[in-house]
């Protein structure tokens, strides 16, 4: 289970540690960094894809992506007799992100590269990245450290150089997990690859989820929700089936889900007390069709290590968030969840949650009640 989870520079979020739990609630008013937490936590795993890059391309690159407040906030800034105001950079460009759990941590300092005759001069640079025993990074429990091209491996008699540079827009994670030089860094490249984002699936008269097609085992709902009939299908053969059947019960009492194949092509039916047949995926409500796609989602025979929600409660009827509180906290059961959400409703509900609020001071994201003494302990590695 990740404990950390740090941020810097990237947004809103200029020095954000986080505390977290087997089921981690982030709540908070418009606009104070809930949905930058969850696309810097994206990028952190498009990191170990080789796709932070473009990640950040997408975004408008990487100055398009950092703190654009001052470097540092002077305490005559704080107490309100100075205005807020830009000075001189001492520090080099950095936007850095990690995690760490009780076995290993990671973390990644991306920064721009010395000015050249290039036309990708605003390329981001994996300028330094680090992987380690334990939560906190120490020299002692240093495992892997990535210093520009270069990749040192510590082993048995001490530390060895890997032999072969990496270019700087490529991870080490991706590049360079030889299980037999270094098999932590192979065992945290998979598990960040495994971890599953989910945010806001499309429930739209064209969307995926209506649509019948060929259907496989699905261990794992699509990002957008195009095998939904193959992924209940899944659950229905699993051990989980009484749990699908309850958690469309919850929602929809004396209701039912069943999935025909035809010829390959598999398709969902609805069957709801009081109608006379079932209604197919192109019938059903956009909350209805939500609801399922979270129960296919929350509900996968293989759980990954950490998953992701960004504001599940969009589009659902406010009856419906205690029946998707009770698929959470069951899912929380098998895997750890970190859940973004504006519903209120559905952070009470939420059995054993840790709540984060995020508020914003002087432009910064900060978790309400947080003093410095209160903040995990995380060390960054130095260029």
């Amino acid at each position: 289970m990740l404990t950390t989870l740090a941020i810097e520079n990237y947004r809103s979020l200029r020095a954000l540690v986080l505390p977290l739990s087997q089921l981690t609630v982030v709540v908070g008013a418009n606009g104070t960094g809930k949905s930058s937490l969850y696309r810097a936590l994206r990028l952190l795993a498009d990191a170990g894809r080789n796709g932070a890059v473009a990640a950040l391309a997408s975004e408008g690159g990487l100055p398009s992506t950092l703190w654009a407040g001052p470097e540092t906030i002077g305490r005559a800034v704080r107490e309100g007799r100075t205005p807020v105001q830009g000075v001189q950079r001492t520090k080099p460009v950095a936007l850095r992100l990690g995690f760490s759990g009780d076995e290993f941590g990671y973390a990644v300092d991306f920064g721009l590269p010395i000015p050249a005759k290039t036309a990708f001069h605003l390329d981001p640079e994996y300028k330094r990245e680090c992987v380690w025993h334990g939560p906190v990074l120490r020299p002692s429990t240093l495992l892997a450290d990535r210093a520009g091209p270069r990749v040192r491996l510590r082993g048995d008699s001490g530390w060895t150089d890997s032999g072969h540079s990496i270019a700087l827009t490529d991870s080490m994670l991706s590049e360079f997990a030889d299980p037999r030089l270094c098999p932590e860094l192979l065992i945290v490249r998979e598990r960040v690859r495994g971890w599953r984002f989910y945010d806001q699936f499309r429930i739209d008269a064209a969307a995926p989820a209506r649509q019948s097609r060929i259907g496989t085992r699905t261990w794992a709902l699509d990002h957008d929700g195009g095998d939904l009939a193959a992924a209940l299908c899944t659950i229905q053969e699993s051990t989980d089936a009484d749990l699908l059947a309850t958690a469309v019960d919850n929602a929809f009492p004396r209701s039912s889900i069943e999935v025909t194949a035809s010829d390959g092509r598999f398709e969902l039916r609805f069957h709801q007390h009081g109608l006379l047949r079932p209604l197919n995926a192109t019938e059903l409500s956009d909350g209805t069709l939500r609801y399922l796609l979270w129960v296919a989602a929350l509900l996968s025979p293989r759980p990954p290590e950490l998953l992701v929600l960004n504001e599940p409660e969009t589009s659902l009827h406010p009856e419906l968030l205690p029946a998707l509180a009770a698929l959470i906290t069951a899912a929380a059961r098998k895997t750890q969840l970190l859940v973004v959400s504006h519903a209120q409703l559905l952070v009470r509900a939420l059995e054993d949650a840790s709540v984060l609020e995020l508020e914003k001071e002087f432009g910064a994201t900060v978790v309400a009640g947080q003093g410095r003494l209160d903040r995990p302990a995380w060390q960054w590695p130095k260029r």
